[in-house]
């Protein structure tokens, strides 16, 4: 299922504001939410503003290693949901990194909030398993009344 990164927002819970970034699937009014960390949220924000900040961070360095190398990102595909709990909670999402090298195509295990941190940098295809997303599905409504992580007080 093809998808694409609606937003990264913040979520208050009982443990404290958490980042979510959303996937819009295409012709799907639910969304898939991914809890990930405030620095992988921040580094998906600046990828998707296309902010040159002076030096590359983490992500960006990834990138140019991988180009510099003669590969590219060719698309993220978020796979399966680890260790599920009762009702989609708790489990870990894993994702795949399809890279494009002079050798041929080659998958890498990747957390998927570095992948998504990737695909905003290249514009590359985003997938989700449909049990992936029958799994984790949500109403976007929900995620659309959370403050933007742009707007949260702090630095980016």
């Amino acid at each position: 299922m093809q998808a694409s990164i609606d937003a990264v927002r913040v979520a208050g819970t009982q443990q404290g504001p958490i980042p979510v970034v959303v996937l819009a699937i295409d012709g799907e009014d639910d969304v898939v939410p991914i809890f990930i960390g405030f620095s992988e949220a921040t580094s998906i924000a600046r990828g998707l503003e296309a902010a040159d900040i002076g030096r590359p961070m983490t992500h960006d360095l990834l990138l140019d290693v991988v180009e510099e190398l003669g590969g590219r990102i060719d698309r993220v595909v978020v796979s399966e949901i680890d260790g599920e709990g009762a009702a989609g909670e708790g489990g870990t999402y894993i994702a795949d990194l399809h890279v494009k090298t002079p050798r041929g195509e080659t998958v890498i295990d990747a957390r998927p909030s570095d992948s998504l941190a990737l695909a905003a940098r290249t514009n590359v295809g985003i997938e989700v398993t449909p049990a992936v997303f029958e799994s984790s599905r949500d109403d976007s409504a929900k995620f659309e009344e959370l403050e933007d992580i742009r707007n949260v007080p702090g630095d980016l």
